[in-house]
Formats: structure tokens, C-alpha cells, sequence
């Protein structure tokens, strides 16, 4: 190996770092589980990785194969799911493309790799912007109420109520459980709105819990 291709991929770490750095920083000012150091490692290593796979005897692309397998095991271990929603599927996203860019770095693509990560930078800064505007003007949310009882006229005085709030509302479950009355609704409203329903379900003694 000569000279001139040990300080190419010198360069190729060093982009590596600065790219990562950039979304790790936005990832760690946002307080998000995979913060500055992660992405920066991240995306270094699959520089690293990529470099060995150009310089090796032999090479083929089952190296880059196996850096987008490990970055998945990685994206799932951040992906957190409950009964009602699913949460780090943006960070999971965030740590696929940071290994892109790393790629991108380590086979000499580094402007290219730089325009990535302000492309990236700029859809996780805008977008959420752009996704609280219309978070504030609509609110779509699904929601699990128990009621103490089986009784039908507690459900029908709560939906005459989410009427009266110009909410949308629709079933998807209802069922009886030995402790009362469950009902699953699918709401579509103005956020504050959805807002003042969930205050007033809090008030409602019938209603022993919802989520």
C-alpha cells in the first residue's frame, strides 16, 4: 500500500467523523437514546469496514452485505413498541442512513457523502418542524377505555361528548371484561380538541382507566 492510498483513507475517516458529528449532534441536542457518539462511531465504522473491503484480496460485496445486517440488529434494538404505539423507528432510520454515509466515505465519495448528511440533517430539522404545524392543526389517535361497568350508557354519553368536540370517532373494538365495559375508539380532531376530551374523561368516575 502506498502513501498517497493511506492518506486517502485518512480522509475518508476524518469525513467519516464530521458527517457523523453533524447528525450525532442534532441526535444528542434532541436528547434521542442514540446520541453523538453512537452516530459518530457508527458511521465511522462502516467506513472502516468499507475500506478493508476495497483494500482486501479478493473483495466482493459481502462485507458491505454484512455492515447493512449488523446496522439492522442495531436499528431493532432501538425500536421500542407498546400496546398502542411504536417509538424509535426515526432513530432506528437515522443509524441506517449514518452507515450510509460511512460507506459512502470509505469508497472516496466524499463530497457526496457530505451533501447526504446535510440532506439528512435538513429532513430531520424541517420535517419536524413541518410535522408539529400539522400535529397542531389535526390530531389522529387511537384509545383503550375501561370502564367499571357493562353498561352501554356511560360509551353513549362519552361519544354524544367527542360529538359536542367536533371530534371523529369509530369503534374499532368494543368487548366486556370481568371488571367492566372496554372499548377501543379511533379519534380524528383538533389537537386541543383531543386534548380537552382527555381532561374530561379523567373527571369521568365511570371510566376506570384509558390509554
Amino acid at each position: 500500500m502506498d502513501f498517497s492510498i493511506e492518506l486517502q483513507d485518512l480522509v475518508s475517516m476524518l469525513m467519516a467523523i464530521l458527517c457523523g458529528g453533524i447528525i450525532g449532534f442534532e441526535r444528542e441536542y434532541k436528547n434521542k437514546s442514540t446520541g453523538f457518539r453512537t452516530i459518530v462511531l457508527i458511521t465511522l465504522g462502516s467506513t472502516i469496514f468499507t475500506i478493508v473491503s476495497r483494500h482486501g484480496v479478493g473483495t466482493d460485496d459481502r462485507i458491505s452485505a454484512n455492515i447493512l445486517t449488523g446496522i439492522g440488529f442495531i436499528g431493532a434494538g432501538v425500536i421500542f413498541k407498546d400496546r398502542m404505539s411504536v417509538m424509535g423507528l426515526t432513530t432506528a432510520a437515522v443509524i441506517w442512513t449514518a452507515a450510509a454515509i460511512g460507506m459512502t466515505t470509505g469508497i472516496g465519495y466524499h463530497s457526496l457523502a457530505f451533501v447526504f448528511t446535510i440532506i439528512t440533517l435538513a429532513i430531520l430539522v424541517l420535517v419536524e418542524k413541518a410535522e408539529f404545524l400539522i400535529d397542531k392543526t389535526q390530531k389522529n389517535k387511537i384509545i383503550n377505555i375501561n370502564f367499571t361497568s357493562a353498561d352501554m350508557t356511560h360509551l353513549v354519553q362519552l361519544e354524544d361528548k367527542i360529538k359536542k368536540l367536533q371530534i371523529r370517532s369509530k369503534r374499532l373494538e368494543l368487548y366486556k371484561q370481568k371488571q367492566g365495559l372496554s372499548v377501543v375508539l379511533q379519534l380524528s380532531g383538533v389537537k386541543s380538541n383531543v386534548e380537552k376530551l382527555s381532561e374530561h374523561m379523567i373527571t369521568i368516575t365511570e371510566i376506570s382507566d384509558f390509554h
